[in-house]
């Protein structure tokens, strides 16, 4: 009898035991993560890898950004085509064409992965977008500073990395409504300029854009590379004070012009905190919290202590704020 209980005792102790490891294996379980942006190797996605880096060695969880050489669509369904392939367990994504990858992303979310998305207030196939702010009222700021500079009168151009891009796109559709309803002596000279996201292509097409129009007095520009060309062009034909740019940027890519006078302000969010937000929000999925994300909800990082939930799209979030530099206050910033 007394062997029994010795027996069943051992047999207790080996289930406590290896109930305590699973639990710990449970804990220590690392997430496979990959923030997959519409291209690689420019500013903003530099930083936005930084952000990336910095919350894999903050979480331990295995994360990890990559994106296509160039713009194109086409390329990035191919790298979400190989997660999927890999077995991740989400994927954080930036979309180049938000139409294009619905496909994609359906196949992810059929395969048991989580999907958030940046810059994508239209997607569909998702789990979650989570977007830094209203982006109309995003370009309509862009468009209250540049109308100032232009004096409210005059023609302008605004360009965009693509056409199916669908938040550069809204911060332009709210930069020509504030333009229609605040400067009615404003108008575009020609429509929206495709850019590509590449400084080189706004360089040319804002170059472009000065020979064949005389009366061209501003640029707003949707991505930030355009802050760049702008810049340059303006620059090199001595245009200071003639043509004015404001538009999305960042201090280091656009911050000697600032200070030459070729452009006037840039706006931006931290790209950073964007990768590090995107990542928090998947991590939380997969953890089964998805109900902490909520309207009013405090994901800890600056400009997103308190996210707005949109009240059509449920899994549409906003982050508060932006950030506005001139040249006064350009050197606060490091990248």
């Amino acid at each position: 009898m007394r062997r029994r209980f010795v027996f069943f005792g051992a047999l207790v102790c080996l289930f406590v035991l290896f109930g305590f490891a699973a639990c710990g294996l449970a804990a220590e379980k690392k997430y496979k993560i990959a923030t997959v942006v519409k291209v690689d190797g420019i500013a903003w996605f530099d930083r936005m890898r930084i952000g990336v880096d910095e919350y894999a060695k903050e979480t331990g969880h295995d994360l990890w950004m990559v994106g296509p050489a160039k713009t194109d669509a086409a390329e990035q369904v191919q790298i979400i085509e190989d997660l999927i392939a890999q077995g991740v367990d989400a994927l954080c994504i930036v979309p180049f064409s938000v139409e294009a990858l619905e496909p994609v992303l359906k196949k992810a979310r059929d395969a048991g992965i989580v999907v958030i998305c940046h810059e994508a207030s239209t997607q569909e196939n998702v789990d979650l977008i989570i977007e830094a702010f209203d982006n109309y009222a995003y370009g309509a700021n862009i468009m209250k500073d540049l109308g100032a500079n232009m004096g409210g009168k005059g023609g302008y151009i605004c360009t965009v990395g693509s056409l199916t891009s669908k938040s550069q796109n809204e911060w332009i559709d709210g930069a020509i409504a504030y333009q229609k309803e605040n400067f009615p002596d404003m108008y575009e000279v020609t429509p929206r300029i495709e850019t590509y996201d590449d400084a080189t292509v706004d360089y040319q097409k804002i170059k472009e854009a000065l020979v064949a129009h005389s009366d061209l007095k501003g640029i707003c520009g949707g991505p930030m590379p355009t802050s760049a060309g702008a810049g340059l062009a303006i620059e090199e034909r001595g245009l200071q004070g003639k043509v004015f740019f404001t538009g999305t940027g960042l201090p280091s890519i656009a911050g000697q012009y600032l200070k030459s006078g070729a452009i006037q302000t840039i706006q931006f969010w931290d790209p950073a905190t964007a990768g590090k937000v995107m990542n928090k929000i998947a991590i939380a999925f997969l953890d089964g919290k998805r109900d902490e994300i909520k309207d009013g909800a405090n994901l800890g990082f600056t400009g997103f202590e308190s996210v707005k939930q949109d009240p059509e799209k449920k899994n549409l979030f906003y982050g508060a704020g932006w950030v506005v530099v001139t040249k006064e206050n350009a050197d606060e910033y490091d990248f």
